[in-house]
């Protein structure tokens, strides 16, 4: 059955809402990461790539992080609060690494700026034995994904 008009092939926007309604699909909000090709070989060695990986906030209550071959999921209920951060050291904010000073991780694109992600219960650790009570993701959106993180 066809829902338009002539001069357009594709459904009016009502009979996607009504359809995505019908048929419960999650939607996922995702935020790319902001990249600082400079900092490639930390980067690129975990296969991170610009157009794959990111964070993603999903509708049945999920937070994605994904860095190429390291990835790190929990519940956004396990979310306890979020702030962005600034002006990194370019040899500690880049790649998927573990922080010296506490049990905090990193997925760094970038030297400039990221949001740091606090977790309720430690998340299970991509990179070794313990888990981790935050996050800390460098993405273009800082605003956004801590707005999306911190509302009630």
């Amino acid at each position: 059955m066809y829902i338009g008009h002539a001069s357009n092939p594709w459904p009016s926007p009502s009979y996607a809402v009504l359809r995505r309604e019908w048929m419960q699909i999650p939607m996922t909000t995702w935020y790319r990461y902001s990249f600082d090709k400079r900092l490639v070989v930390f980067w690129g060695v975990y296969g991170v790539r610009p157009a794959k990986d990111g964070v993603s906030l999903t509708d049945d209550g999920l937070l994605r992080a994904t860095f190429g071959l390291v990835k790190l999921e929990t519940t956004l209920e396990n979310v306890d609060g979020a702030h962005i951060t600034r002006n990194y050291r370019w040899w500690t904010a880049a790649g998927a690494r573990g922080s010296l000073k506490d049990d905090g991780l990193t997925f760094g694109t970038n030297a400039n700026a990221g949001v740091c992600i606090h977790f309720r219960e430690k998340v299970p650790s991509p990179l070794g034995r313990k888990g981790h009570s935050a996050l800390t993701v460098t993405v273009q959106d800082l605003e956004g994904l801590t707005e999306a993180l911190t509302r009630p």
